[in-house]
């Protein structure tokens, strides 16, 4: 039976390699299959790292990015996709010419530096972000710091969080996550904004948190949920995921969890 006759509900994912499983598309895959969605990914890069420190990075050739993203779509009826570390702005400008190709809706995880604190991404990173990646997004979701770059703004409040917000989403719509501040989330979709309330948790499993996020919303928007209730369970599923975890890593299976 082929896929399209079982109408199983796929998605993809386009990042780099953490060995750890605890960020990258290991965790975008884990977080797709404790939604119930079916996982691929584009490899973009490999990196040697685990939660605690990055010791190596490399790119994946462009040839070969492009080839894995064909084969995947020749075969799995996929509609949303999400991306993290995309690392080279030549990388960020060929994924962007495959969304359009395949008329994808696509999540974008603008993933710059690790939790740990390694620097993912090479040069014109951002330049390139902007002027490709973010105009043919469905919706962006920055951390403060990732927004902060993106803007070229400083943000040290909510207010600042929505002023950013609005800035960013000329053509798309835009989420910035409060984790690094009072734990609620800002949206701005359809020129309105929406305050998704969050609450810190007294943590340090934050390792992946923005790949697990993004990737709980993508699997949201396939099961045919608006964007303010997708972010709206994915806030809810990421804290879950950190008060669960274990070695400064999320865990997303907590539902299995017996207590």
């Amino acid at each position: 039976m082929s896929i399209e006759k079982m109408n199983k509900k796929c998605s993809m994912t386009i990042a780099g390699l953490d060995p750890s499983g605890g960020a990258g598309i290991i965790a975008d895959c884990k977080t797709f299959h404790a939604h119930g969605i079916y996982a691929t990914c584009v490899v973009t890069a490999v990196t040697a790292q685990n939660p605690y420190c990055v010791t190596g990075i490399d790119g994946v050739d462009l040839d070969l990015i492009e080839s894995e993203i064909d084969e995947i779509l020749s075969v799995y009826p996929i509609r949303y996709i999400k991306t993290g570390m995309l690392y080279s702005g030549d990388i960020i400008k060929l994924v962007s010419r495959k969304i359009k190709e395949y008329d994808l809706r696509a999540v974008i995880d603008p993933v710059m530096v690790s939790e740990s604190g390694g620097d993912l991404t090479g040069k014109s990173f951002i330049e390139y972000m902007n002027k490709y990646l973010v105009k043919n997004s469905f919706i962006i979701t920055p951390n403060i710091h990732e927004a902060e770059k993106l803007s070229n703004k400083t943000i040290t409040s909510e207010e600042d969080m929505i002023s950013v917000a609005e800035k960013l989403s000329k053509d798309n719509s835009v989420v910035i996550t409060g984790g690094h501040m009072q734990g609620n989330d800002i949206l701005y979709c359809d020129d309105e904004i929406f305050r998704i309330e969050g609450k810190l948790i007294n943590s340090d499993n934050t390792h992946g948190t923005g790949c697990i996020y993004s990737s709980a919303i993508t699997s949201r928007l396939i099961e045919g949920y608006n964007l303010y209730e997708s972010c709206k369970k994915s806030n809810e599923f990421i804290r879950n995921s950190i008060k669960y975890g274990f070695n400064k890593t999320p865990y997303q299976f907590w539902k299995n969890i017996e207590f």
